[in-house]
């Protein structure tokens, strides 16, 4: 099970996409802006950010650029869902872009290719943990000082 962070200010696309990522088993926090969703980011650590472009506040953009700049969520997944297309500078920020209306599916199948990604790039890490670094500097036996 993963935790989603869901994020659009209309609800009428949260509640279809929240059915679609719960029917899956994952665990959805909702975010009606960019400001909540960062302040929820502070309590709970997404492994999916699926966003919204035009919202009031913080625009999915805005917090896409914010996200990335923390080392704790460079390499989350980041999905951005519109009815607009984004300006190609933003292109960069998302792993996918998926036009509303989203067909259930669409997502069901984005979130789990991403997600799958994730925790199997973690557990590969916990597998081969990298070696130990050696370093120059050794420490002075006490004993030996005058």
């Amino acid at each position: 099970m993963a935790t989603v962070l869901l994020v659009d200010d209309d609800y009428d696309t949260l509640w279809p996409l929240q059915l679609a990522l719960e029917a899956m088993g994952h665990h959805v926090v909702l975010a009606e802006n960019g400001q909540v969703a960062l302040s929820c980011t502070t309590r709970v650590l997404p492994d999916l950010v699926v966003t919204d472009w035009n919202m009031p506040v913080m625009d999915g953009i805005e917090l896409s650029e914010r996200l990335r700049c923390f080392p704790a969520f460079a390499r989350v997944p980041l999905l951005l869902v519109s009815g607009e297309t984004p300006p190609p500078s933003a292109r960069r920020l998302y792993d996918a872009i998926l036009q509303k209306p989203v067909d259930p599916s669409e997502l069901a199948r984005a979130a789990n290719l991403f997600l799958s990604r994730r925790i199997g790039a973690n557990r590969i890490s916990q597998l081969n943990p990298l070696p130990p670094t050696v370093s120059r500097w050794q420490a002075i036996d006490p004993r030996s000082w005058p």
